[in-house]
């Protein structure tokens, strides 16, 4: 039995660091290269990355008896993912098929970063291939997931729910811009779903925040929470709004900052501890991640 399972994608990161033009664009600042350039690299750092591994290593470093539900290609950057899932104890429950392992491209600046992403096998995760006998856990945490792993991970969250799992549920842009309507199915078998204030408006079309909260809580019988970069994050149930701000320091990487806010979070839960108690958790979590480079290397091994 695991305390928890985490269910969503698994990437090799590579962050390559170049001289770059920064240029004002309205409210927001671009790194600009020129069409037809050749680009020096100053430095490549290489991580494994992806929401449902960067949770997975969370969750076991913090004592939590955890596995990785995802799919692999069969290319060496599986072989990579898996040692390092092995190092971290993590196990893995997943499938490598036929095909390319998740990759992507992290272009960094002094502030936020772009990244460039190759879904490959994460989308490929197929009902036929889960052997629900292995899902015998307390707790899963789904992260977003695209194609065919999005009905696959419906299908799971409909298992979970008949069988007193209870379900986190983090999700990106991409899954946001589905819709509330899109996603009834999902949403109404989970306790927590955690996402920012940009997918919060993509979910329910761009209403006010009060308007937003009060038709996400109207799917989802459980807690909702929104971070919002360096602003405050607020978290609601079914009897309050709660409010935890945030700390300022000096921020070497944002790459998996959310996904270990999210793991921190849920940990939390998991303890028993209140929601502002788990709020600090997984605030404590993200700042460890955003003052180190890759989205694991910060990743705490006690939280209190």
């Amino acid at each position: 039995m695991f305390d928890i399972i985490t269910i969503g994608s698994a990437t090799i990161d590579v962050f390559l660091k170049t001289h770059r033009e920064i240029r004002n664009h309205g409210n927001h600042k671009d790194i600009c290269y020129h069409l037809g350039d050749k680009v020096l690299v100053d430095k490549i750092n290489i991580f494994t990355g992806g929401g449902g591994t960067n949770t997975a290593v969370a969750f076991s470093r913090l004592g939590l008896k955890t596995g990785f539900l995802g799919a692999l290609g069969q290319d060496i950057n599986a072989k990579i993912i898996l040692d390092d899932l092995k190092k971290e104890g993590v196990s893995f429950l997943g499938f490598k098929k036929k095909g390319n392992t998740g990759y992507s491209v992290v272009l960094p600046s002094n502030e936020d970063r772009t990244i460039l992403t190759f879904k490959g096998n994460n989308d490929n995760l197929e009902l036929k291939d889960i052997d629900f006998d292995r899902i015998r856990c307390k707790w899963l945490y789904i992260s977003t997931m695209m194609g065919k792993s999005f009905e696959t991970i419906v299908n799971i969250s409909n298992y979970a729910k008949k069988n007193n799992i209870r379900i986190a549920l983090n999700i990106s842009n991409y899954l946001a811009k589905k819709g509330l309507k899109n996603l009834t199915g999902l949403l109404r078998n989970i306790d927590i779903i955690i996402l920012n204030k940009v997918e919060l408006e993509l979910l329910t079309n761009k209403l006010s925040i009060n308007e937003s909260i009060k038709k996400l809580l109207s799917c989802v019988k459980g807690i909702i929470v929104i971070t919002d970069g360096h602003r405050p994050i607020n978290a609601f149930d079914e009897k309050r709004r709660y409010i935890k701000k945030i700390k300022a320091l000096r921020i070497v990487n944002t790459t998996g900052a959310g996904d270990a806010f999210a793991a921190g979070f849920v940990y939390g839960i998991i303890k028993d501890k209140n929601i502002m108690e788990s709020l600090g958790f997984g605030h404590k979590e993200a700042c460890s991640v955003l003052m180190h480079k890759g989205a694991k290397t910060g990743l705490l091994r006690k939280l209190q």
